[in-house]
């Protein structure tokens, strides 16, 4: 009987062991590629935006090519073509897709927001999922600026 009970012991004491899970480290399914190529590394960290040009985007159709300055001293110059265009709430917002001949992979989506008391507001990126860096649409003061920042910054693979 004696040896039953430490037979009995000894198995269940294994099989606890075997099942617990108090070290167990699971490691994230992706880990972050922090080599990736930089699509804007001839660039400079930040650009005044032509808001001319941009204006003009949200006037193109769907499938017609632009090309144009998008820093106002004319060092960015963007080329590719409409994919998506989009318009909500009687104009309050609308939105374009231009996927980019020139910067392999990246796409710019650019929206404007006018508020109710006719304030228009400029939101917008350049990014390639493919590449470590993109380029931000961020307003500062009444002047908009292209602004460089790391990919892993916005998006969380």
């Amino acid at each position: 009987m004696k040896n039953l009970r430490t037979a009995v012991m000894g198995v269940s004491l294994t099989l606890s062991c075997m099942f617990a899970a108090a070290q167990h480290q699971t490691l994230p399914i992706n880990q972050p590629d922090y080599n990736k190529p930089k699509l804007f590394s001839a660039m400079p960290e930040q650009m005044t935006a032509n808001v001319n040009n941009l204006v003009a985007l949200f006037s193109s159709p769907v499938g017609a090519n632009v090309s144009l300055n998008l820093a106002s001293d004319a060092t960015f110059r963007f080329e590719g073509q409409v994919v998506s265009t989009a318009s909500k709430y009687d104009n309050a917002i609308q939105s374009v897709v231009i996927r980019s001949t020139n910067f392999n992979g990246a796409n710019l989506t650019l929206s404007r927001i006018t508020s109710a008391d006719g304030i228009i507001s400029y939101k917008g990126r350049i990014i390639s999922l493919q590449n470590g860096d993109l380029y931000e649409i961020q307003s500062k003061g009444n002047q908009l600026l292209l602004v460089k920042k790391q990919t892993l910054e916005l998006v969380n693979e």
